[in-house]
């Protein structure tokens, strides 16, 4: 589900964004290939090795919403079928979980979109509440409540909310001006011709 982003990946929110994107820890990653999201973020705190705050936040957050967790890089399977399957039922778009999940087979089978920094069946507690709709810090990004959250193969991006209107304008500007390069690379002109960068040609080589 991408709607939220107007089919633009994470790399296009990036870079046309004039730095209001930001970009997530490398290491936060899609937990099986193919996982692609995009929407307001529903923020969950909670405490690495415990996933109470998970349920929890499934039954409250809102339909069409991405869970954004922070749970310190945990590495616990904090997120598995079960969750993925109750999310799916109550609208929920996504995960973006600073921390650990499993059952990564069984959710590319749900097409459930799940994002996270390990795939481990370390198991977990279920004794701390947590908190919903608060800042928290994921994969070195403070992720605000309603703030657009997209992953997908190349990582994930939070754009916060006020910026996202013009961010998607500015998207949809490069898309279309990528279209134009693609045509005139295609059409045989060469990459450093069409972005009028240096040949090089002049450069020295090196010493022998």
């Amino acid at each position: 589900m991408t709607d939220a982003a107007r089919g633009h990946s994470t790399a296009t929110l990036y870079e046309a964004s004039s730095s209001a994107a930001r970009a997530c820890d490398p290491a936060l990653r899609a937990a099986w290939p193919g996982a692609r999201v995009a929407g307001p973020a529903f923020t969950v705190q909670g405490i690495g090795g415990d996933n109470l705050a998970l349920h929890r936040a499934v039954a409250a957050a809102p339909v069409g919403s991405v869970l954004v967790v922070d749970l310190q890089g945990a590495q616990y399977g904090h997120w598995g079928e079960i969750l993925a399957v109750a999310a799916q039922q109550r609208g929920i778009l996504g995960l973006v979980v600073d921390g650990g999940v499993r059952d990564a087979a069984e959710q590319a089978e749900l097409d459930f979109p799940v994002f996270a920094r390990h795939v481990t069946v370390v198991g977990t507690g279920k004794e701390h509440p947590g908190q919903f709709d608060v800042p928290v810090r994921v994969a070195d990004v403070v992720v605000h409540p309603g703030d657009l959250v997209v992953g997908d193969a190349d990582g994930v991006v939070v754009v916060p909310a006020e910026a996202v209107a013009t961010t998607l304008d500015q998207s949809d500007d490069r898309v279309a001006a990528e279209r134009r390069a693609l045509e005139a690379i295609r059409s045989g002109v060469t990459t450093l011709e069409y972005y009028n960068l240096p040949s090089g040609s002049g450069m020295s080589g090196p010493r022998t």
